[in-house]
């Protein structure tokens, strides 16, 4: 589970959604801050991630800590997100259930107050 969950969150880099999509199921659901009520199989999530991974293709989310569950894992995360000259650090979690291989639900929870305020910071410069 670890080598999965670690070419997972390295699929997240580089502005490759399709390669993304293929870590989950094709009716998986997925749950972010800017997605408070979710997203629902690969018609709706492989929009987003285009659309997310576009605008940040050189951020980089590593494992911190790994727990097993009964249908997959938890993540604890650490995020590197550069924004103009600098680096967001953001730490966060990720509950993630799979089945025959495949995520079938994933949802993410992380603080984006410095994120947002420094992508307005920029944005107003």
């Amino acid at each position: 589970m670890e080598t999965y969950c670690k070419d997972w969150l390295s699929a997240w880099t580089g502005n490759n959604p399709a390669e993304l999509i293929k870590f989950y199921d094709e009716h998986a659901y997925y749950q972010d801050p800017a997605n408070k009520h979710g997203l629902k199989g690969h018609r709706e999530i492989l929009p987003y991630f285009k659309k997310l991974l576009a605008s940040n293709p050189n951020w980089r989310w590593e494992e911190e800590e790994l727990y097993l569950t009964l249908k997959g894992f938890i993540v604890k995360l650490k995020a590197r997100i550069p924004v103009g000259e600098e680096e967001v650090l953001e730490y966060g979690m990720d509950i993630v259930e799979m089945k025959k291989g495949k995520i079938t639900r994933n949802e993410v929870f992380f603080d984006r107050t410095k994120l947002l305020s420094t992508l307005r910071k920029i944005t107003k410069t």
